[in-house]
């Protein structure tokens, strides 16, 4: 059994097939345990600074800029390359060349050698090759219609119209995010050490935060060489408002399922953060905090612009959900009522309201949550114990993989699909099966149909057999029996999701990830891609703090219901 699950056994834990269900991982919010508020928190405690080096840019906002990072413990920069590109060739897909913006994380100095090296690389970004002191290597996009709104209304010493920036909310959008040692950067095996990005993503996640204070910097200079002395800056509540954008495929889905472990403690130490909020005893200051952030939590989906009406679906009826739950919440009798009790209720709500009251609660108790994330990392191995009998094996499938057991695979639906990765770009694709070529070289992520597999073997061994026996005379079933074996003994373990199902919403997986990255405004453009932002109601970098910032609304509080009816 895992360490980290024993040493918190005596906590009551939701089941693994209540929080590892897809459709509830893929309602999750931003919350206090989210990357990005874990890497604000490190800043504002430790107080870095962040400072412009270099600013050489053209009148028309090309060129070079750098920001310099500095840690207690460290020095570090943000080098950023703005390009000319035609807007033919601005495109979010991997299959892109070209992008407004290239930009790379480096650690320690940046000299005159140094920044050659990153300007002949650094804008090729797959194409191009970097040295191990890059921690990051990105690119990003203009949202072309709030970055010329902001230029020209700035410009003109006018703020911006607030329907623009609610409809989009940023004005650059990442296309990747680069770490873990791709394309000749430092592998994440480097930074175990490093007290400044030791947790995971934070570097990733810090190249974002200081490309948002480059995308305030650069309308505020672009409107200043426009409008000369008539222009002016952005209002601070407006430019904390603005995030950066993100547009995410498929290329994310199968992180969760390749690192099963790491999803498993993610998991885990949320639920062990519930678990421990649950049997707090209501108060009137803690049900008062709960009913603002739920007042604003009701707010932030209405004014969520999505094109996606199963989406507008979810948030309409959330918004609805919500509204009964805080009419509750006033009548409430505070002596000797629980938390649990409120999430024992909710159960009967919707997943996205759910979701929505778990990020919450997670704000209630910062002290008991904050605790908990430098536990958010994982040994990945996989392992089986010696001495393992089929019987052993066997009886642990059908306690905790029956979800993979009953599916009927002989059903086309639940084969639908295959997954292979794209020669041209290195990137995870589906095909359906039996139709599309390529299913000979699909990738190894039919978890279930392989567990399923498996198990049928081993009934037909004798119960006393090794596994060590057993994988000797049926060596391709060595990597699925550790996988379950080590999941099996989890306290989250696998997704519960056939991802060859015709069903399975590939989408659900990357909110997942998006959400514990720290995302916000889910937008599904398809079930296979989706727009969010990040760092959406975030402190400057002028004035980084550990306060909350969950739900970000713009500083009107008007609802995307209001803006529509001014609009009709």
């Amino acid at each position: 059994m895992n360490a980290h699950y024993s040493s918190r056994n005596l906590l009551a834990l939701r089941a693994p097939n209540v929080v590892m269900d897809p459709h509830k991982l893929g309602a999750m919010h931003q919350h206090r345990l989210s990357f990005v508020r874990s890497l604000i928190r490190r800043m504002a405690n430790q107080q870095w600074h962040i400072k412009v080096t270099l600013w050489k840019l053209s009148s028309q906002g090309f060129g070079t800029v750098i920001y310099r990072l500095i840690t207690p413990s460290q020095y570090y920069h943000l080098v950023i390359f703005s390009n000319a590109i035609n807007d033919e060739d601005r495109n979010d897909r991997v299959i892109a060349e070209k992008w407004d913006i290239t930009f790379a994380l480096i650690q320690g100095a940046v000299d005159n050698n140094c920044l050659h090296q990153l300007r002949n690389n650094v804008p090729l970004q797959e194409a191009g090759r970097n040295k191990n002191n890059v921690l990051v290597l990105a690119r990003a996009n203009k949202s072309v219609r709030v970055f010329n709104h902001l230029v020209d209304r700035l410009a003109n010493g006018q703020q911006p119209d607030h329907d623009i920036l609610v409809n989009v909310g940023y004005i650059l959008r990442t296309t990747a995010v680069y770490g873990n040692g791709k394309f000749g950067i430092a592998d994440f095996e480097l930074l175990a050490d490093n007290p400044d990005f030791n947790l995971s993503f934070s570097a990733q996640m810090c190249a974002v935060y200081i490309l948002r204070q480059f995308s305030l910097d650069w309308v505020h200079f672009l409107a200043k060489q426009q409008g000369g002395k008539t222009a002016v800056r952005l209002s601070r509540p407006l430019q904390r408002y603005l995030g950066i954008g993100n547009a995410t495929g498929l290329g994310m889905a199968p992180y969760l399922i390749c690192h099963p472990r790491i999803i498993d403690q993610w998991m885990f130490v949320r639920e062990t953060a519930i678990a421990i909020i649950s049997t707090k005893t209501i108060t009137l200051a803690t049900n008062r905090q709960l009913t603002t952030l739920l007042r604003r939590a009701v707010i932030h989906l209405q004014q969520i612009v999505t094109i996606d009406n199963h989406q507008q679906r979810l948030n309409h009826i959330a918004i609805s959900e919500l509204q009964h739950v805080l009419s509750q919440l006033s009548a409430v009798v505070i002596p000797h009522q629980y938390w649990q009790t409120l999430l024992h209720h909710s159960q009967s709500l919707s997943e996205e309201a759910q979701e929505i009251i778990i990020a919450c609660l997670l704000e209630l108790y910062p002290k008991q949550t904050d605790n908990l994330e430098h536990q958010m990392n994982a040994d990945e191995t996989l392992a089986l114990i010696s001495g393992t009998t089929a019987s052993d094996l066997t009886a642990l499938l059908e306690q905790r993989y029956q979800w993979a057991l009953k599916i009927d695979f002989e059903q086309p639906d639940n084969n639908y699909w295959f997954w292979y990765r794209s020669a041209d770009k290195e990137e995870p694709r589906i095909g359906i099966h039996g139709d599309d070529l390529g299913e000979e070289k699909q990738l190894p992520l039919d978890i279930a149909r392989q567990t399923q597999a498996l198990y049928l073997a081993l009934k037909q061994v004798s119960p006393h057999t090794k596994i060590a026996t057993f994988l000797l005379q049926q060596p391709h079933f060595r990597t699925i029996a550790r996988r379950t074996w080590t999941l099996g003994h989890s306290p989250m373990g696998d997704i519960q999701i056939n991802i060859l199902s015709r069903h399975a919403l590939p989408i659900h997986l990357l909110r997942c990830k998006l959400a514990m990255l720290g995302a916000t405004k889910f937008d599904p453009r398809s079930d296979r891609w989706l727009r969010v932002t990040f760092y959406q109601g975030a402190p400057l970098i002028d004035e980084i703090h550990a306060n909350e910032w969950l739900f970000p609304i713009l500083p009107t509080a008007k609802s995307h219901s209001e803006i529509k009816e001014r609009h009709s």
